[in-house]
């Protein structure tokens, strides 16, 4: 498969690179804020770059009819909703997070809630120091799964790729769910995964977990 990458100077972008061509894919395009370079048109575009990087991706998508896959955080409501809009030309996939873990989280969130549902319940999110959005994409999605107003604590230290913990508390005891990402690995075999599966694929938006079959 050809795939382009948006942000690919960043640490993200450098993984994924890695990933999809142990995976045999072929690098055809590769942009960021400054410069884009293609040499041919690609399969499926790939973007884990900024929000200020987006106008670029999306200008992109219009002109060439690619499927996407984004993975961008920070993103503002009106680049929610023009990824939306793309989805009626191509199929897209979008998510904050594409660890299989954290998507095995969110399952036992929406198991356990009903079930306590009169209890406390606060988000924790940790992550390193050059993270830009706070809260992360993830803890948003946590919350969204929990489905009300949850208090969410947010970390900025050192280099910890991403950790979040979701605890309910009752009177006599605590329940805790933690996800911890040891290296940025986990993210890129995410996207390849979901760079593989939205080839083909009727136009649409689709989540991270619909690629899983969660």
């Amino acid at each position: 498969m050809k795939y382009g990458i948006v942000g690919i100077s960043g640490k993200m972008g450098q993984e994924i690179v890695a990933v999809m061509n142990e995976r045999g894919h072929q690098l055809t395009m590769s942009m960021d804020i400054v410069a884009q370079n293609m040499r041919e048109k690609p399969d499926v575009l790939i973007d884990f770059s900024l929000p200020a990087a987006f106008q670029k991706t999306k200008e992109f998508v219009e002109h060439h009819k690619v499927p996407l896959v984004i993975g961008t955080t920070g993103l503002t409501e009106t680049q929610l909703g023009q990824i939306h809009q793309l989805s009626l030309l191509v199929p897209v996939v979008q998510s904050y997070n594409y660890s299989l873990g954290v998507h095995l989280l969110l399952h036992c969130i929406e198991l356990v809630k009903d079930k306590v549902a009169d209890w406390d319940v606060e988000i924790t999110e940790v992550h390193h120091r050059f993270k830009k959005d706070k809260p992360s994409g993830t803890a948003i999605m946590m919350k969204q799964a929990v489905g009300s107003d949850v208090p969410i604590s947010s970390l900025r230290l050192g280099n910890v790729v991403g950790e979040h913990t979701i605890s309910f508390g009752g009177l006599g005891e605590v329940l805790s769910f933690k996800h911890t990402a040891l290296s940025r690995r986990t993210f890129a075999d995410g996207a390849a995964r979901a760079a593989e599966a939205i080839e083909g694929k009727p136009v649409g938006l689709y989540s991270f977990r619909q690629i899983l079959g969660l």
